[in-house]
Order: structure tokens, then sequence, then C-alpha cells
């Protein structure tokens, strides 16, 4: 089965549900990113979601955009606050993408309070983002963050300006927090009415390292069999109002799709409780 489709909020462009999360090349050789870019494009992934704080992923993509920027949604990111080094980021970002122009660009990681109030000031990263829109270098501008606050702090960035899309975590394990599940269907319920994509992270999350060694790339350690990966992939695809990025471990992307392909419905919240209470599985953010 295809991977299935969906209209990124506004844009009009049928974006995979799967998008690919490019934190995947912040630290790989440009013949691993080459051999996941065919991957990708192998599966029908159309939609690429970088970042400038994303170690080398804008560089690793550079190569593939210059060839190939008809055939992808391109979304990047900066996580600066000011006007003028907001600016300087994402000139830097269009010149390591080798590209003239991207589809979305994102404020990210925006959850603190000071910060928020920085970037969305008068001389703020907001600012120049709009200019880059006026200047055609940009179509549509986003907003990202983390942690249980983030789902609060999109309330207040939406109902402050007209964000295109959205992105934050949405697994099972997240959603048990009455806290933010209450916040994140508040932000599904405004985005769905005026149409603002939903993009997810950490779907196959697992639960925190518990030490300092790490298996994988991902922040989190994550689910690494199949069976588990297809419940928790089957989870988030089950809400049609969200697009799903992709693992940010290129060992893992390939079950990650296999699990996408296989989709028809989704994993019932009985088997999602006996995956957590089997797997050890715990939130990443409290």
């Amino acid at each position: 089965m295809a991977i299935p489709k969906k209209e990124f909020g506004r844009s009009g462009h049928l974006s995979t549900r799967l998008l690919f999360g490019a934190a995947a090349f912040s630290d790989v050789t440009q013949d691993e990113a080459d051999r996941t870019m065919q991957l990708l494009i192998d599966n029908g992934v159309n939609h690429i979601d970088t970042a400038a704080g994303y170690g080398g992923s804008e560089e690793r993509l550079g190569p593939w955009m210059a060839q190939y920027r008809g055939d992808f949604f391109l979304a990047t990111k900066t996580g600066e606050r000011t006007y003028d080094k907001a600016k300087a980021e994402f000139e830097r970002s269009l010149m390591r993408l080798r590209v003239d122009e991207v589809d979305l660009i994102q404020l990210h990681y925006l959850v603190g309070e000071e910060e928020w109030d920085v970037a969305m000031g008068t001389d703020g990263a907001l600012k120049y983002l709009l200019e880059a829109r006026e200047q055609g270098l940009v179509k549509y501008i986003g907003v990202t963050g983390h942690d249980v606050a983030i789902a609060g702090m999109h309330l207040k960035s939406i109902g402050h300006f007209d964000f295109d899309s959205v992105l934050l975590p949405y697994n099972y394990p997240m959603m048990q927090n009455e806290t933010y599940r209450a916040a994140f269907e508040e932000v599904l319920r405004i985005c769905r009415a005026e149409k603002r994509a939903v993009q997810t992270i950490k779907s196959i999350t697992r639960r925190p390292y518990p030490g300092a060694g790490r298996s994988h790339a991902t922040w989190y350690e994550p689910l690494t069999d199949q069976a588990s990966i297809d419940k928790a992939v089957h989870w988030v695809l089950g809400n049609e109002d969200v697009f799903l990025n992709t693992v940010g471990d290129i060992t893992l992307l390939p079950m990650v799709l296999d699990a996408a392909h296989r989709f028809e419905r989704r994993t019932p919240d009985h088997v999602m409780r006996e995956l957590v209470e089997e797997g050890g599985m715990a939130p990443l953010f409290v």
C-alpha cells in the first residue's frame, strides 16, 4: 500500500502523512544521506522537514535539493529570536540547501516566555520571516516546540499570529498527561477549523534514556522492533488530523516507512496500554 497523503494545511500540497524528519541527517556522511534520500524517493515520501540547528542536515540535503527541489515540499527552521540573527541564519540555510526559496520556515522550539516575547517583538524573528515571505523566499510560516508546556505555548502563538503550521510531540504515553492532552486537543481543534497543518514528533519514543549512553541517534530511547513500531506509528496515523515526522535515526527509518505502508486502522488504546506495560514505555516529558 502507498503511504497515505493529506493536504498540508492551506498549502494545497498533498504531502505524504509521513514527513521526513531530517534531524536524522544531523551527523551522517553524505553517502549515508544519499542512500536514505533514495529510500525516501522509492517510498514516495515528498515532504522534508529540516532545521538550521540540525547539525549538517541542510548541507546533506543540498545536493538533492539542487537536483530534485520540485519533488519535495521543503521546510526548515530558525532557532534565532531576533530580526538580524534570524535573517542571517535563514540566508545561510538557503545556501546550505542550495535553493532560492523554501516552502515553510518555522520558529524552532519556541517554548520560553522571554524568548517568545523577543521573537514576536518589534525587532523579532517573526518580523524577518514576514519580510522573507513578501520577498518570495518562503511561502508559509510555522512554529515548533517540545516539552509539556509547548501545546499551551502554541495556543498563545496561534492566537497572536496566523501561523500556517505547528509542530509538537504526540504519542500514546505523552497523551496520558491530562494537562498536555487537553492543550493538544485544543490546538488540534483550532488548527482543524482554521486549516493549519499539525505536525507531530516522537512517535516511537519508548522512554528517556536511563543513563548517559545512547543506542541510537535519537535523544530518547526508541522502540526498535517492527511489531512495536507498527503499533506506535499506526496509533499516530489513526488521528487523521496530523502528520507524523519520521524518527531521527536513519537505521530505524525503514521500519517506520514499512509501518506506514501497512497502515489500515488505529491501534486500539488497550493494545497501546499493553505495549506500555510490556515495553517499559514512559513519557519523554513530564
